[in-house]
């Protein structure tokens, strides 16, 4: 049981987000379907959470006293899958039947439908206020647990996203933590092109949050900044997690048209070598 999370040497956290994103390639080339971009660009903050910052327990999901994740970027859950299989909430055979019929890991995470799976997402912009309700309903009942939610970038072009900034904002939600994927695009393109969102800690400061920019690689300063979250009692915090696209595959990185895209038989070869080897970290 995770009550108080064991600091682990940052080589295992690097050790274990090569591993994410090898089951995420694998997972996407099975299914011939998915998201690739954004899965391998927040594999460090998803490993960072899960075996150095959450207050969780694999074999006990509905632990009363664990904290909460959700994900409201949903097409991004193949590196909330992966990275629950490898934590040992279920087998890592069954990530190969991600996008099947009567599968469990479906391209958008459902409630229940998994150990560990916290919330339904799909369409973008929603996740926030989804863990606003979770966060509020738990100060109401005077429980210290936490919530965090993964948003992406993209998605802050959402009115319903500034909504709920605002609401949290105003009333001190200070057990919510908020993670955006800042990795500059979206699936038409650039998001500085399409619908510019900078300065994004600027705008979410003017909220009454406490915003803190962070290396979305270093698993060092992911968990730094979620421990100065957890200490900030007066206003919520959000963590803008610079990260890159396709990370760790040099084909993949910051082209946009792997926001969307499964690689073939000949891209997953190729995409499979430069992890296992780290030619291309």
């Amino acid at each position: 049981m995770n009550t108080a999370q064991s600091q682990i040497p940052t080589e295992k956290l690097v050790s274990l987000s090569k591993a994410v994103r090898i089951s995420i390639i694998t997972m996407l080339h099975e299914a011939l379907n998915g998201h690739a971009a954004g899965a391998m660009g927040m594999a460090d903050v998803f490993t960072s959470l899960y075996f150095s910052i959450l207050k969780h327990d694999p074999e006990k999901p509905d632990w009363n006293e664990r904290d909460y994740l959700l994900l409201s970027a949903g097409h991004i859950c193949p590196a909330w899958y992966a990275t629950l299989a490898e934590r040992g909430y279920f087998d890592k055979k069954e990530l190969l039947t991600l996008r099947q019929l009567g599968s469990r890991l479906q391209g958008h995470p459902h409630l229940n439908s998994l150990p560990g799976i916290e919330n339904t997402s799909g369409p973008l912009g929603q996740g926030l206020s989804q863990a606003l309700g979770v966060a509020l309903s738990l100060k109401l009942d005077s429980q210290p647990n936490r919530v965090y939610c993964i948003l992406s970038d993209g998605e802050h072009q959402e009115g319903q996203t500034w909504e709920a900034y605002l609401y949290a904002g105003a009333h001190a939600v200070n057990n919510l933590t908020a993670l955006i994927d800042r990795n500059h695009i979206q699936i038409g393109g650039p998001t500085e092109t399409i619908l510019p969102l900078d300065s994004l800690k600027e705008k979410i400061e003017a909220f009454n949050w406490n915003v803190i920019e962070v290396d979305g690689h270093s698993h060092q300063e992911i968990i730094a900044a979620c421990a100065t979250a957890k200490q900030t009692t007066s206003k919520p915090t959000a963590i803008i997690c610079n990260t890159t696209p396709g990370k760790g595959v040099s084909f993949m990185e910051n082209n946009y048209h792997w926001h969307g895209k499964f690689p073939d038989d000949t891209e997953m070869k190729q995409a499979l070598a430069e992890l296992q080897t780290g030619t291309h970290e």
